[in-house]
């Protein structure tokens, strides 16, 4: 199985506080990968180096065949036409509706035509069961339905590798199960994932890879059932017994 993301001795730091501290992972194609661990534990800053959104103080990163690592010549442009990353704001167009927010990067980024974006609007928003919502502005939505079309926004651009920022964090636990059953189903379909999750129960059930991150480092990877019925350090043991 061929790496997606393939990560090696990643450091970040922002001014004095180094956040990841020799990071290395591969991210095989079409698993569904979860990162948990404490806050400050570097999960989210590793998410955001995948999608270019902040820069690596050495190491090496290469994510869809693009070195991430070698910011001169990144195309972060087409990166982020193949790598689609959801954040827990939605980040929506309050002024556009449902369509047009899912359609914009279509039309002006892949230079679609306004009947070929429509069509693709109209199928990812039935991936996320939201087909009669076309219309709709998100002020209309709740907020399980917002981030729904936020995934379906980056679903529109066919990216080979999706990564979700905890997605489900502002979010009641009713309207959290509606957006862990889209993702579930994504998994399904062989959907490449990286997600930073506090869902300890759904990163279990459904992804192929769990990484627990302590003080900036990869603490322990493994099968899902493997590390939760068998952690290996004590600083795993006690997140898993103060967060279920």
């Amino acid at each position: 199985m061929s790496a997606i993301v393939n990560v090696k001795d990643l450091h970040k730091s922002f001014g004095t506080n180094k956040v990841l501290n020799g990071v290395s992972l591969e991210v095989p194609k079409g698993q569904m990968v979860a990162i948990v661990g404490r806050s400050g534990s570097g999960k989210s800053t590793l998410l955001r180096c995948m999608d270019g959104l902040e820069t690596i103080n050495s190491g090496t990163m290469e994510v869809c065949g693009f070195a991430v690592h070698d910011r001169d010549n990144l195309n972060l442009r087409e990166l982020r036409k193949r790598v689609g990353i959801v954040f827990q704001s939605y980040n929506l167009f309050p002024h556009l509706t449902v369509q047009r927010n899912i359609t914009l990067a279509l039309t002006t980024i892949k230079k679609l035509s306004t009947a070929e974006s429509n069509e693709i609007a109209a199928k990812v928003l039935k991936l996320v069961g939201l087909e009669e919502k076309t219309t709709a502005y998100p002020e209309q939505l709740s907020g399980g339905q917002q981030q729904r079309v936020a995934i379906a926004r980056s679903l529109a651009m066919n990216p080979e590798l999706m990564l979700f920022d905890e997605v489900t964090s502002a979010l009641d636990p009713e309207l959290t199960g509606e957006v862990l059953k889209v993702m579930e189903d994504l998994a399904k379909q062989g959907m490449t994932m990286v997600l930073v999750t506090h869902e300890m129960a759904f990163a279990r059930k459904v992804a192929d890879v769990l990484i627990f991150m302590h003080q900036g480092k990869v603490w322990e990877i493994g099968s899902p059932d493997e590390l939760f019925d068998h952690p290996k350090t004590p600083e795993f043991a006690k997140f898993i017994s103060s967060n279920l």
